[in-house]
């Protein structure tokens, strides 16, 4: 992979329009300060306020406060969002952002050269972080590191990563070894370690790892300071949560009892509604014949459909639990993240809570509520607006018209 030299071909970002002030001062990053105005405001937290003032300076959000007209921002650019909605950038806790269909239209394209993937990824990376999603949780790829520290270093635009690296698979290793892969995970320079404690739906979800592996892994992972992200269907959804894991991904036939217990043991949990299979099905051709991908395979994703709807259900329903937002976008879906937010509500979520979803309670399901995830002093200034009011119309989060991470814009439609 070639990151760090395709960067460099990334360093002219966005220069915002529609701010009073120069091309200087509305670029972000910069010492002095700017305004937004907000017409509607939701923190991440779960409030609404209307007609608001949020004050950013550098990187940091340094005062939230009612408008009080120009008066408050003599000599001060002021971004005038007053017609739309604004809100934290959104977090999705599971993306595979380096998966891509190669020049051939297809996944796993065995033709495609290192410096034509390395473009695949940067541009999913960009069309996430347009699209409103300014953190990203990535659990899946090597190639992950590369465009993470990229990104972080501020020479390639794209959502903040974090990542497991490559997943923890092979079910036959012993506890000992599952340790010292974790111990590997982190020199290696992973965030987090993902665990598949059962195999791909495509394959009937059976359970693989049993619970010692699970306690071996989770319980190591925790003590080299990593949280632990596991794929789990049917009884490995309970297993994962009582050897102390952190978030448990899709859940897919796990029972309601299953479910209170994730919630009564704090554990966090991210069903997916339906973008992630609806996404598989829209781009079959592309997939066919790879890997698990075989007729099938996708057999078993349609019959899967309507049991996820209903898992999402019964998750809603389940006093306590904390649903986090993911999508698990793969190959077709990067920058149509926010579709998963329509799916979740068709399931029954609603909209102020799936937001929140994606806001606070994801922030905190990455240890990282100090730093992002709300519309708070001292917090990152990831701040995003849409055309439009999600509590009212969810479609909404398909017309994402700026994008502020980190105090830099690089998406500004408003006008």
């Amino acid at each position: 992979m070639r990151i760090v030299e395709l960067a460099l071909l990334f360093l002219v970002w966005v220069v915002p329009t529609g701010a009073q002030g120069t091309g200087d001062q509305e670029m972000a990053g910069r010492e002095k300060p700017v305004i937004i105005h907000a017409g509607l405001m939701l923190d991440g937290r779960g409030h609404a306020s209307r007609d608001v003032d949020i004050l950013v300076q550098g990187t940091k959000i340094l005062r939230v406060g009612p408008h009080k007209g120009d008066g408050t921002a003599k000599g001060t650019p002021v971004y005038d969002l007053h017609r739309l909605t604004v809100l934290p950038g959104w977090i999705d806790v599971h993306d595979h952002v380096v998966w891509h269909f190669g020049p051939n239209g297809r996944f796993g394209d065995k033709n495609e050269t290192p410096e034509q993937a390395t473009l695949a990824e940067a541009s999913n990376a960009w069309v996430t972080l347009v699209a409103g999603f300014t953190t990203i949780q990535s659990v899946g790829s090597p190639e992950d590191k590369d465009l993470r520290d990229a990104i972080a270093s501020g020479g390639l635009p794209g959502p903040r990563i974090l990542t497991s690296l490559e997943p923890i698979v092979d079910a036959k290793l012993t506890p000992e070894e599952l340790r010292e892969i974790v111990r590997q995970r982190k020199a290696q320079g992973a965030d987090l370690i993902k665990i598949f404690a059962s195999k791909s739906i495509r394959e009937g979800g059976v359970r693989t790892f049993d619970d010692e592996q699970l306690r071996a892994v989770c319980g190591e992972a925790k003590a080299q300071g990593l949280r632990t992200l596991v794929h789990a269907y049917r009884e490995a959804v309970r297993a994962a949560s009582a050897a102390g894991c952190t978030e448990v991904e899709h859940g897919d036939y796990a029972t309601k009892d299953d479910l209170r217990f994730l919630a009564e043991h704090g554990t966090y949990f991210d069903p997916q509604a339906g973008l992630v299979i609806h996404n598989y099905l829209d781009h079959k051709a592309q997939y066919l014949n790879v890997g698990n991908y075989t007729e099938d395979g996708f057999a078993k994703m349609v019959e899967v459909l309507p049991v996820m709807k209903q898992l999402f259900a019964d998750a809603v329903a389940t006093p306590g639990l904390k649903i986090v937002f993911g999508t698990d976008a793969v190959a077709g879906a990067h920058g149509h993240n926010a579709e998963e937010f329509i799916y979740r509500e068709q399931a029954g979520q609603k909209p102020m809570d799936a937001m929140v979803s994606a806001n606070s309670l994801a922030a905190e399901s990455l240890r990282m509520q100090n730093e992002i995830g709300s519309i708070a002093p001292g917090l990152q200034a990831d701040i995003i607006a849409l055309a439009g009011d999600p509590l009212t119309d969810t479609t909404a989060v398909r017309r994402v018209v700026f994008v502020m991470k980190g105090g830099r814009v690089y998406k500004n439609e408003a006008e």
